[in-house]
């Protein structure tokens, strides 16, 4: 399968969690041509701030392959993530991180100082791709927020 192909079934559970009433992200995990954890927002659902697609979805993985580690994995993720999720990927090892939209409120990225300095938040052995299905990451969360307002 190929990054959009990957980054399609991101979106479908960034669906759920604007089903949910949640913003809509959604991420998928994975490794040998294989998903092996999914995760949406649930902030919300279980009143917690931390409840991002992306922690859901690595916690979900470690516990799939009994390792805190994923140097060999890719984390499809429908959105830039943020700080606290940019620490997890980073502490993960995850080999390759692809994201849609950029977030320049929240990104990690996407706003300074990593935009002054060039410097990323991820492992210096992570590959990250962004702008994967951009248009359509960013129409869900526009949606969510016409919807909201």
């Amino acid at each position: 399968m190929t990054d959009d192909k990957y980054m399609a079934m991101a979106l479908l559970e960034a669906q759920k969690a604007f089903d949910e009433g949640e913003i809509p992200v959604g991420a998928v995990i994975v490794m040998q041509n294989k998903i092996i954890a999914r995760g949406y927002n649930q902030t919300e659902k279980l009143n917690d701030p931390t409840a991002h697609a992306e922690m859901i979805a690595l916690t979900s993985a470690f516990n799939f392959l009994g390792s805190k580690y994923l140097p060999e994995a890719t984390i499809y993720i429908t959105v830039e993530p943020c700080l606290m999720c940019a620490g997890a990927l980073y502490w993960s090892k995850i080999g390759r991180i692809v994201y849609g939209a950029t977030d320049e409120k929240n990104g990690s990225i996407s706003r300074p100082p990593f935009t002054q300095t060039g410097l990323s938040p991820f492992h210096p052995k992570t590959i990250v791709v962004a702008g994967i299905m951009n248009e359509e990451a960013a129409e869900l969360i526009k949606r969510f927020f016409r919807m909201r307002r």
